[in-house]
């Protein structure tokens, strides 16, 4: 895998494809390794380029704290390094908070921007509790919190239907460590809330949503998709929090006739 230096580390990623440019990023617990058939698929007519935050995949961690912004700051790194000055973005949970907070940053580049199973809110204090508490039981054994949030992800009714896929998200996860793990929380817990990214955007943005959802409920995204100048919406009536494995086909094409159109400007 190709690296960018970014803060005394290598911050790894695929490049696959030609064209415009696509960029893919995680969520908790996750690596480019999620997005293999999203990139053979869009790879065809488009560059893709996946990366591995810090902490995550072949990335080694930065400290005790991986902030929103220190994630889009790495994925800019990046994308300096590739050559690129315009895309789509799309990113999935915590991937797309750090899209967001990209989107702050860098508002120039975006030409469009997919919330995966993603949201612009920030954590109420009752959520920010229960994630410092998920942060003490992380500290004394990871590795079953690991296994229990990775089957919490999929709809109960698809874990035996994807198997497979649920236990290659499950080894993905197992390789992100303790001390990374407490990172991302703690980066997720702290994260500010980008609603007014959403209503100020000039560019066009896809909300991909699950109906089984048990990390966001769907209802919740109502009032963020109405504070849009150009949304559009693909709900998954089957699907959890893993649309790109729950729902291949819809999330591929979806991915697909949004970037098109996002760069035609067909909004």
């Amino acid at each position: 895998m190709p690296y960018a230096d970014f803060k005394k580390i290598k911050v790894h990623y695929t490049d696959s494809g030609k064209g415009r440019v696509i960029v893919l990023l995680h969520g908790f617990l996750g690596s480019h390794a999620i997005w293999s058939e999203f990139i053979k698929k869009l790879s065809v007519k488009f560059r893709v380029i996946a990366i591995d935050f810090p902490g995550h995949g072949e990335t080694p961690s930065i400290g005790y704290y991986h902030s929103m912004e220190l994630l889009a700051q790495s994925v800019k790194t990046v994308l300096n390094k590739a050559g690129v000055r315009r895309y789509v973005i799309a990113g999935h949970s915590m991937g797309g908070y750090a899209a967001l907070a990209f989107a702050e940053l860098y508002p120039e580049n975006v030409s469009g921007l997919c919330l995966f199973h993603s949201m612009s809110f920030s954590d109420s204090e009752e959520k920010k509790k229960e994630r410092e508490r998920i942060i003490r039981l992380v500290k004394k054994e990871h590795k079953h919190y690991i296994s229990e949030v990775v089957t919490a992800l999929f709809a109960p009714e698809n874990l035996e239907k994807i198997k497979n896929e649920v236990e290659k998200v499950k080894r993905i996860a197992v390789n992100v460590t303790k001390q990374s793990i407490i990172n991302s929380l703690e980066g997720i817990k702290e994260r500010k809330s980008r609603d007014m990214i959403l209503k100020f955007a000039e560019y066009p943005i896809l909300f991909i949503i699950g109906k089984k959802d048990s990390v966001i409920n769907y209802e919740t995204m109502y009032p963020q998709i109405g504070l849009c100048r150009f949304p559009s919406v693909l709900m998954l009536e089957e699907a959890g929090h893993m649309g790109f494995y729950e729902s291949p086909k819809e999330t591929i094409k979806a991915l697909k006739s949004f970037a098109l159109r996002a760069f035609r400007n067909q909004f």
